[in-house]
């Protein structure tokens, strides 16, 4: 409660000083996400509407009002993001449009995050509060950004320098875990968050931290076990950096202090319990500068180093002595250390009116180490690649791309190439066009993985062989000429993909207890889109469904007969969120739903001969909403509040008799922890 009451004071503190100053204040509505800038894959900052590639804008109003503690329920209610959760280690994986999280590229401010496996954990492992914007590109990006982006890319943008002098935020949150919750004894979720800005001339600085304390979700448990692990986060960044002519240049800080723990029951015989810490330890630094020579000549440079441990830590708690010790069994003592090395260099060169290039080079390194690592290995990427933005008329925009790949362990294609069109039919109706090969190597973890203890046996595989990809997709773009106070936009997307040698996780035969990564021979997945948004006086809408389904194939010359299912397995999606602005109740309501569909999966399982078969099992549909709102109390002040998970889902059925993942198996997949009820203080001082 010490944090609690010192975040509190802060926030009196401040409140009371500068009665004059006026606070900055947040006008984005749906309807203008055409008109904001991104960055993820363009040559120079654009316009949403003015991209040659397909770009959802998650803004900093939509993260707002959702009232979330992490980047996950910011994406939970968006189309074609679906999240697995392993209670057993209290972490969280992420699909995107039917592929898994090991195809998803997750950036910070344009720097690979570096996850410990092949999950996509780092979602959740990165400040909400810090995100000025999420940038979603679907489809491979592999010309751009290399491999791990075969199902698109997620450039998670940080909060710019402040035009301000100063400025202070802050912020509280209180949340309950389903009916679980309690100030003093931290049952619930309890989120602190604190930042700070500074400029002066050419100079700028910020700095900030959150704290967030979980205390898990007993459930139907009774005792020390939670359904729903306890987590506790210490997340901090500082950014320094000078801007002055043609020069732009910063270094970032980001760290993270994670702790998850495993509480199990009593040994009423020895009065004795086992109890695990999964820790994990990232510092991230990026420096990341460009200078222009004159508005047709650009050079922009990134480097980034990311030292990341996971440490498991085993104790025996003696409740009658109120002690802890180290255990001795294998693997229940850890770490496993992982680092990684980019540096970037491109060149934007404009020729013409009409053609521009960007040629670049792209040098990754990562390297890993530990009990659960065979040996040291170390994975060495060195790419050239270059694009070009070709623009015959005004109404037409070629954006051809080549990478050349030269990898330590996997032999690249020749050339990796990608094509994108858009052609502007009308002022109102835009057509885009593309095509992109994809290719992804292992990760460390994948290849070198040894876990086995008396719980786990998991092994890396050093046969697989690389992925690869081609990806064809097209989407129709329609936005109206504001009239009568409406606006609306809408658009259609479809996407086709088939994916060689795509590596999965499964038991490695029938007549073992050993998990392994495989290939997967060919793998398909296709589907569309279709978004809407609106605008009209004080309402605020989208809405959209989405079609999408996946195939595979699978020959195994060992365990496994022959197996080929010709039929795609169909999922849909549909989501809605509406925002009211109540202008004399200084009070903003949300709506935020999403209807998650049945989905068919393949999963390994074995007959009544004991063979090992491929089947189809079904994960059942779901509905999620939330509801919440944001009040102004003054210039300094908002309070938000809300409930979140309306329809009370926890867990949802599982035809599956294995899964095809060690901790997950059978069974219900869990979803959430329930219906929960949160309320929150925000406070923003700023001077100039």
């Amino acid at each position: 409660m010490k944090k609690i009451y010192l975040v509190t004071a802060a926030l009196v503190s401040i409140s009371v000083i500068n009665a004059q100053t006026k606070p900055a204040t947040d006008t984005t509505t749906f309807s203008k996400n055409l008109s904001e800038l991104i960055v993820t894959g363009q040559y120079k900052p654009q316009s949403v509407k003015n991209s040659v590639y397909q770009v959802r804008v998650i803004n900093s109003e939509r993260i707002r009002i959702s009232g979330a503690a992490n980047v996950q329920q910011v994406l939970n209610t968006q189309l074609g993001f679906r999240f697995s959760n392993d209670n057993t280690l209290g972490t969280t994986d992420v699909k995107l449009m039917g592929m898994s999280g090991r195809n998803v590229k997750i950036l910070l401010d344009g720097v690979p995050m570096l996850d410990r496996g092949d999950t996509r954990e780092s979602l959740n492992q990165i400040d909400v509060n810090s995100i000025e914007r999420i940038e979603i590109v679907e489809g491979p990006m592999s010309v751009s950004y290399g491999s791990d982006a075969l199902a698109g890319v997620i450039n998670i943008i940080t909060k710019k320098n402040t035009p301000y002098n100063i400025s202070v935020t802050a912020k509280l949150q209180e949340e309950t875990a389903g009916s679980e919750y309690h100030p003093f004894n931290y049952k619930g979720l309890h989120t602190q968050n604190i930042g700070v800005s500074l400029k002066k001339n050419n100079w700028y600085t910020s700095f900030g931290g959150t704290h967030i304390e979980f205390d898990g979700f007993g459930g139907d448990n009774f005792g020390r076990g939670k359904t729903w692990k306890p987590k506790e986060q210490w997340m901090g960044n500082a950014k320094i950096g000078y801007t002055k002519g043609g020069w732009n240049v910063y270094y970032r800080l980001d760290g993270l202090d994670e702790t998850i723990t495993v509480r199990n029951p009593i040994n009423y015989n020895t009065d004795k319990a086992i109890d695990q810490r999964y820790i994990t330890h990232r510092l991230l630094h990026q420096v990341q500068g460009s200078y222009s020579f004159n508005p047709k000549l650009q050079l922009s440079s990134l480097i980034g180093y990311t030292d990341y441990n996971r440490t498991t830590r085993t104790t025996r708690h003696d409740f009658e002595k109120n002690t802890d010790e180290l255990t001795t069994g294998d693997g229940e003592q850890d770490i496993s250390k992982f680092n990684s090395f980019v540096f970037r260099n491109t060149l934007y060169w404009q020729l013409s009116s009409k053609v521009s290039l960007q040629p670049g080079l792209d040098i990754n390194s990562d390297k890993a180490s530990g009990q659960r690592i065979e040996g040291s290995p170390v994975i060495t990427d060195i790419a050239l690649f270059v694009s070009a933005e070709i623009k015959p008329t005004d109404k037409i925009n070629i954006r051809p791309g080549v990478r050349f790949i030269k990898n330590s362990v996997y032999n690249a294609p020749p050339a990796i190439p990608s094509v994108n069109a858009k052609f502007n039919l009308s002022k109102q109706l835009d057509l885009r066009f593309a095509y992109a090969y994809g290719f992804r190597s292992p990760a460390l973890r994948e290849l070198y993985f040894y876990y086995v203890d008396v719980n786990h046996n998991i092994v890396g595989n050093p046969d697989l062989k690389a992925e690869n990809s081609n990806n064809f997709s097209a989407g129709l773009h329609w936005t109206t000429v504001p009239k009568n106070n409406i606006t609306y936009n809408a658009s259609l997307t479809a996407f086709y993909n088939v994916f060689n040698n795509q590596i999965d996780f499964a038991l490695a035969s029938a007549s073992s207890n050993q998990y392994t990564y495989f290939n997967v021979n060919k793998a398909k997945t296709t589907g569309a889109n279709f978004e809407n948004r609106i605008s009209w006086k004080k309402i605020d809408a989208a809405f959209g469904l989405s079609y999408i389904g996946y195939y595979r194939k699978q020959y195994d010359d060992k365990d496994y007969t022959k197996i080929d299912n010709k039929d795609f397995l169909w999922s849909p999606e549909i989501n809605a969120v509406i925002s009211y602005n109540a202008a004399a109740l200084k009070t903003k309501f949300n709506v935020l739903y999403k209807h998650t569909g049945k989905k068919p999966q393949y999963v390994y399982g074995t007959n009544s001969s004991n063979q090992s078969v491929l089947y189809i099992a079904n994960i059942s549909s779901f509905n999620w909403a939330d509801f919440t709102t944001t009040t102004t109390v003054n210039k300094y002040v908002a309070v938000s509040a809300g409930v979140k998970n309306i329809f009370d889902v926890n867990n949802i059925n599982n035809t599956a008799t294995s899964s095809g993942s060690i901790h997950s198996g059978a069974g219900p997949v869990p979803v959430s922890y329930g219906r929960s009820y949160f309320i929150g203080l925000n406070f923003q001082w700023n001077k100039k």
